[in-house]
């Protein structure tokens, strides 16, 4: 090869590498354009402000301030039974009872709500296969007039048990039924209010309250039996105990419809009790025990005869032991001195 091919040769390799450094060099200097992505907000419709559910509100749902808001509906599609803002007194309408399910976003109309005093109220408000029972309270036993309706109640009974002997009753109380929807205090089914529109704290006599016909049944029972209060649930409670059975697989995540139904059924299992020993030293924790009239004591050489009502003598002086069988207790002398 000659001189001249090899200079051609190393002139074309020198261009090669200037021009793949220079592309090199705009490739990584120059940055890709960023694409932005520009929000689009939805339109909103041309039309009025109607009153629409904010959750989903099955059938019996007390409505308060959280259940409803007004949304922007298209004007062609107002209906004559929609509640239009400006039109409609909205603290009126809360503490009405939704008679047809509601689902989230969709319009209340007229139709779909009672209003309380209106007929047929009290059963627009009681869910499927649930009853109305009445409990008689007193002014203590009512948490001194703060349970409205739409709170959850726990009730109490309390109870004296005398049992067949001579000491002190049993007292006693327990819970015996949990997680109640109050529907009504007295004769009203809403709530008093001021003149600043805050509910008003009432005495009141009687508590209705939701129950399934076996609960309203052990309810009637109960109140023959002693003295019933109520106890005020939190909402948090109610969360809780459904969160324990969603743990236990009693209750589906996926189906919704039942998330509802247990978060708001009553409870008649798990009661709890306490009796006088838990509070007083001086209190009985048992129910006192009856005394065996017809076993004789058992007897030893040593032992002096007993009565016929099964206590020793009167002139015994020595150890005692008492035989409970069951109600019945026997007075037993060991031995001893007279």
């Amino acid at each position: 090869m000659d001189g001249r091919k090899i200079i051609l040769l190393v002139g074309a390799l020198v261009v090669a590498a200037v021009t793949a450094f220079m592309a090199r060099s705009l490739m990584v200097g120059g940055s890709a354009p960023q694409a932005e992505a520009q929000l689009v907000q939805p339109a909103q419709p041309a039309g009025p402000q109607i009153l629409v559910a904010a959750k989903a509100l099955p059938v019996g749902t007390i409505l308060d301030g959280n259940a409803l808001k007004f949304q922007p509906w298209p004007k062609d599609l107002v209906e004559g039974a929609y509640y239009l803002k400006g039109q409609v007194d909205l603290p009126a309408l809360q503490g009405s009872v939704v008679r047809f399910a509601i689902p989230a976003g969709q319009p209340i109309t007229q139709g779909a709500v009672v209003k309380p005093g209106d007929r047929g109220f009290l059963a627009a408000a009681l869910s499927p296969g649930m009853r109305a029972v009445t409990v008689p309270v007193s002014a203590q036993s009512a948490v001194a007039g703060f349970v409205f309706p739409g709170d959850r109640v726990d009730l109490i009974l309390t109870q004296s048990v005398t049992g067949g002997g001579d000491g002190p009753p049993l007292q006693a109380s327990e819970t015996v039924l949990r997680n109640l929807r109050v529907l009504a205090t007295d004769q009203r089914t809403d709530t008093q209010k001021d003149e600043n529109g805050k509910p008003m704290v009432a005495p009141y006599s009687t508590v209705t309250v939701e129950a399934t016909p076996k609960i309203a049944e052990k309810i009637a029972v109960a109140q023959q039996l002693g003295t019933l209060s109520l106890s005020l649930r939190s909402l948090a409670d109610t969360s809780h105990e459904l969160e324990e059975k969603i743990a236990a697989g009693d209750v589906v995540v996926g189906d919704n419809d039942e998330l509802v139904a247990n978060d708001s059924k009553p409870v008649d299992s798990r009661p709890t009790y306490s009796t006088g020993a838990d509070v007083s030293r001086f209190q009985r924790s048992t129910v006192p025990g009856k005394a065996d009239t017809n076993a004789a004591p058992q007897q030893s050489a040593t032992m002096p005869a007993a009565n016929a009502n099964g206590a020793p003598p009167q002139n015994y002086k020595g150890p005692l032991v008492r035989v409970a069988r069951g109600n019945e207790v026997t007075v037993v002398p060991v031995g001893g001195n007279k």
